[in-house]
């Protein structure tokens, strides 16, 4: 593997490790989990995505498991989550959807870079950079017995795709177009929050007639 390549790889996989860690572990002590719980909800969160995007694209998922680092740092984050006090982590979750987007930025263009390694068609990089990003927080949400924020809220999925598209076109290449990428993508995360711009939706909810 190339360097420049492997070094992009680690420097977005540790920003999206950490910051889909504390996603989990936060999600798990709303829940009321114990330490285990908040453990298993972490780790789910951070490399979900990344189990679900290697069996799209043909890595081994038993991967996994060579990367200490990633493990390591993960369950850091989440034992930090755990003993820091409640206050800090109510005043972290004032910045919560600043968090999920970082890791959505991070984990959308590591997942199309490690498709543009493996030669998949343009479709497959656009898929895994997607699934990267958006596949921890599905699973998180549904062993949390929540809806999946992922698909009903303000507009996120569309920006895995675009970083996707972006990356597997070859518009950007080296470490500073990544991060530049990488930065406009938070920012379209977080104005799709501030202004809750919305993909068009139907509901199938009759009205009553009372």
């Amino acid at each position: 593997m190339d360097s420049l390549l492997e070094l992009n790889l680690q420097f977005f996989s540790i920003i999206g490790t950490i910051a889909f860690a504390v996603s989990g572990a936060v999600v798990a002590m709303e829940e009321e989990y114990d330490i285990l719980g908040v453990f298993v909800l972490a780790l789910v969160t951070a490399f979900g995505g990344g189990v679900v995007r290697n069996l799209l694209i043909g890595i081994p998922v038993t991967t996994l498991w060579e990367q200490g680092l990633y493990l390591k740092t993960a369950v850091i984050a989440a034992f930090l989550v755990f003993i820091v006090p409640v206050s800090w982590i109510r005043r972290w979750k004032t910045w919560e959807a600043l968090f999920d987007a970082v890791g959505l930025s991070a984990f959308s263009i590591q997942g199309a870079l490690y498709a543009t390694q493996m030669k998949v068609p343009l479709s497959a990089v656009i898929v895994a950079a997607m699934m990267t990003g958006i596949g921890g927080g599905i699973i998180r949400d549904v062993l949390a017995g929540r809806k999946p924020l992922v698909l009903r809220d303000e507009i996120y999925a569309v920006w895995g795709m675009l970083a996707g598209l972006t990356v597997g076109l070859g518009w950007v290449s080296g470490t500073w177009p990544l991060l530049l990428l990488f930065a406009a993508v938070v920012a379209l995360r977080m104005l799709s929050v501030t202004f809750k711009w919305r993909l068009p939706r139907r509901a199938l909810k009759l009205q009553d007639d009372a």
